[in-house]
């Protein structure tokens, strides 16, 4: 899948994946990606058509500052499945500790 048109100061994601892996690059334009494994936290743009970044399941993930012209495409390893994503933070947290 892919976000284009994204609106201006407003970020995206905010979830993890029980089980869903994704690889996410910036066809066009460029935004920032905050990933949280639930002890390290990291930022990275990606604003290169050259640059991609691995999503693994159990990651909190982020999505923000899309320009203007972005274009972000996602290839997920497997059918979009509600029960798999984890969209509270505390929640989240809480499995990461279990882990």
């Amino acid at each position: 899948y892919y976000l284009a048109d994204t609106q201006i100061g407003v970020p995206r994601g905010f979830h993890a994946h029980k089980e869903l892996t994704q690889v996410a690059v910036c066809v066009s334009g460029r935004c920032l990606m905050k990933m949280d494994d639930g002890v390290n936290k990291e930022e990275v743009w990606l604003d290169s058509s050259e640059k991609a970044i691995f999503i693994d399941k159990m990651i909190w993930h982020e999505m923000h500052e899309f320009s203007v012209d972005c274009v972000l495409l996602v290839l997920a390893s497997d059918y979009y499945d509600e029960q798999d994503y984890i969209r509270n933070y505390d929640a989240f947290l809480e499995l990461t500790k279990h882990a």
